[in-house]
């Protein structure tokens, strides 16, 4: 499949006239057919993935780029504090890295799909006005379930261990997910926002300092005053750290509010950040010219 093909979807199913399933009143109807309907976009764009290998092994090459680069090639120059081993630590930060830079990915493909009159064509079909930003949100999760499936595997093989609950391990690759689930609704926006793929090249510079300005690599009580406020205060730094927390991992927390409540914050951030731009990225969608 092209990147220009949308999948057919019948006349009237998304429409305010369309069929009601037995039993569904107005509401129901409307329901039913957005979940019928996202479910269709994320269908097209699992199968325009699997249609470019190139951005398979992009996407599967990342993660072990990053293990080499900030394990093997930094790691031994990095100290996070007394008898803490760097792998132990960096691991789950780079867990939530990749996390964190999986939303400019959505802002390209978004921007892509108006450029080449995708998102047009969706907006012309009698379809839920939400499917597309909703169906985006989903693949992007389930390609980020598969990063993180790839970046677990490759920590296990380099020596990196979880040593909570098998219930806290599951709760903190959720707690990953959750974030990337409320990121995709920032790179939805911007990426309906820009008017062309020369301008979305440019919103990579706004991921590096998003992911890197935080807890990720070092402690920010070891960066300046202000700068580590900052880094406490990004919602990547809550998700690395609580991920620490649960995977029993070294977590080098500074002392302030925001990294002693790091398992809340992680889940926090992400409902602020989809309440904001969630609807803002509809709203967006909605008012693009046809």
């Amino acid at each position: 499949m092209s990147a220009g093909t949308v999948l057919h979807i019948p006349h009237g199913e998304g429409g305010p006239h369309a069929p009601a399933p037995d039993g569904a009143g107005p509401f129901g109807r409307r329901l039913y057919w957005a979940f019928a309907d996202c479910w269709t976009v994320v269908r097209r764009d699992l199968t325009h993935l699997l249609k470019q290998p190139v951005n398979i092994a992009w996407q599967l090459g990342f993660p072990i780029v990053s293990v080499l680069l900030f394990v093997y090639v930094l790691g031994s120059a990095m100290v996070v504090g007394d008898g803490v081993d760097y792998t132990t630590y960096a691991m789950p930060g780079i867990f939530a890295m990749t996390i964190s830079f999986g939303f400019m990915n959505t802002a390209m493909v978004v921007v892509i799909d108006r450029g080449r009159g995708v998102t047009d064509r969706f907006r012309s079909m009698p379809m839920a006005p939400s499917a597309v930003v909703s169906g985006r949100g989903v693949a992007d999760v389930l390609n980020a379930a598969l990063d993180l499936a790839v970046l677990a595997a490759i920590a296990v093989v380099v020596g990196w261990r979880s040593g909570g609950s098998p219930a806290a391990t599951l709760a903190a690759f959720g707690l990953l997910l959750l974030l990337r689930f409320a990121l995709t609704w920032i790179g939805v926006f911007l990426g309906l926002l820009v008017p062309n793929q020369e301008m979305a090249g440019g919103l990579y510079a706004l991921a590096y300092p998003f992911a890197m300005i935080s807890s990720v690599f070092t402690p920010p009580s070891k960066m300046p005053d202000w700068l580590g406020a900052v880094a406490r205060w990004n919602p990547v730094s809550s998700t690395a750290n609580a991920i620490r927390a649960l995977f029993g991992n070294p977590v080098a927390s500074g002392g302030s509010w925001v990294e002693s409540h790091a398992v809340l914050m992680a889940v926090v951030w992400p409902v602020v950040l989809t309440a904001v731009f969630l609807p803002l990225a509809v709203r967006r969608f909605q008012r693009l010219s046809r």
